[in-house]
């Protein structure tokens, strides 16, 4: 029995192994393969075409992911100096310590001490 995940990795192995034969054929057999079935156009266009809007894609993608840092950083807002945090958890551990510590109990009487027969 396949798992989920073995699954969907499977599937996209398949889909990406499928596109890239597909890609590369358009690429590189467009005049023998591809051109007498449709007639679409010269083959100098179609390879610029295939080669363009990929890196057109990736172009856009990179920037998209460099103005979400970006955004990231401009809309966070910045960390406590690390002296400020030590002042914080040594507070916490002095008040942990008062609120622990015993108060202080009466003395307890001792008890006579058992005479020892001769």
């Amino acid at each position: 029995m396949v798992s989920k995940d073995q699954a969907i990795g499977g599937a996209i192995l398949i889909v990406c192994t499928v596109v890239a034969i597909v890609y590369l054929v358009a690429l590189f057999g467009y005049e023998q393969l591809i051109k007498p079935w449709f007639n679409v156009g010269s083959a100098v266009t179609v390879q610029y075409w295939l080669i363009a809007l990929p890196v057109l894609i990736a172009f856009v993608t990179i920037l998209f992911i460099g103005a979400w840092i970006g955004w990231t950083m401009a809309t966070t807002p910045p960390p406590k100096p690390i002296e400020e945090i030590t002042t914080e958890i040594e507070d916490k551990k002095e008040a942990e310590q008062t609120v622990s510590a015993p108060e202080e109990t009466p003395d307890i009487e001792e008890k006579p001490a058992i005479k020892k027969k001769k």
